[in-house]
C-alpha cells in the first residue's frame, strides 16, 4: 500500500515526525524517501535513463582511480546523519579508513564526498535543502552535476560550517579535488560516453 495520499503536502508524505525505526520499518509501496529533519518526504519519481547513465559513468570513473582507497557506492544507499535525518544521495564516497561508518543499515555518519545528479524536478531540493544538510553534518565535499549545462559544481566545507563553491569543471577541465586527490575525469569524458537518447 502507497504511503503517498492526495490529501497530503507533495512532498511531505506524513505530517507528524518520525524517526529512523520508523522510517526503516516503511512497507515497500514502490517509492523512494527521505528523513528530512524528521518528517518523511517523497523523492522525484525513479531516476532517468540519463540520470543514470551519468551517475554511473561518474561511479566508473571514481572507481578507475580511487577504488584502492575509497569505497565509492550510489543510490538508493541512506545516509543515515542522525536519528531524524536520512538522505540518499546519487553517489557517495568513503574513505577506506573510515569504514566503521559502513553498516549494513547505510552510511551513518558523514562521508567524504556526496553528489547529486540534477533534475528539473529536483534543482531545490539539491541546491538548497541537501546543500544545506550536507553542510550542517559536517560532509567536506559537495558535487552538484547539471546535466543539461555538462557541469560539475564543487562545493566545499569551510570552518564557518557552511559551503563555498570552490570551483566549476566543464568541458576538458580535469576535476580535480584536494580531499580526494585520485579524482580524475573530465565533464567531456562523461558527456561522450552516453548515448543518444530519443525522447
Amino acid at each position: 500500500m502507497s504511503l503517498v495520499t492526495k490529501e497530503k503536502k507533495p512532498g511531505i508524505i506524513r505530517e507528524t515526525p518520525m524517526t529512523y525505526g520508523e522510517y526503516a520499518s516503511l512497507p515497500e509501496d514502490g517509492n523512494r524517501y527521505e528523513l528530512v529533519d524528521g518528517f518523511l518526504e517523497l523523492m522525484s519519481p525513479s531516476a532517468s535513463t540519463l540520470h543514470q547513465l551519468i551517475s554511473h559513468r561518474i561511479q566508473f570513473k571514481l572507481t578507475q582511480t580511487c577504488d584502492r582507497d575509497n569505497i565509492i557506492l550510489d543510490a538508493p544507499i541512506d545516509l543515515i546523519l542522525s536519528d531524524r535525518e536520512v538522505r540518499q544521495p546519487d553517489l557517495v564516497v568513503l574513505h577506506r579508513s573510515r569504514l566503521s561508518l559502513l553498516t549494513r543499515r547505510g552510511i551513518e555518519g558523514p562521508p567524504d564526498l556526496v553528489a547529486e545528479i540534477l533534475s528539473p524536478s529536483s534543482i531545490r531540493r539539491d541546491k538548497v535543502g541537501k546543500r544545506n544538510t550536507y553542510a550542517k553534518y559536517g560532509i567536506p565535499e559537495y558535487w552538484i552535476i547539471d546535466p543539461a549545462s555538462w557541469t560539475l559544481e564543487q562545493y566545499v566545507l569551510t570552518d564557518s560550517g557552511a559551503y563555498d563553491l570552490l570551483d566549476v569543471f566543464a568541458g576538458d577541465e580535469p576535476v580535480r579535488s584536494e580531499r580526494l586527490p585520485c579524482v580524475s575525469f573530465t565533464m567531456e569524458e562523461v558527456r561522450t560516453a552516453i548515448p543518444d537518447i530519443r525522447d
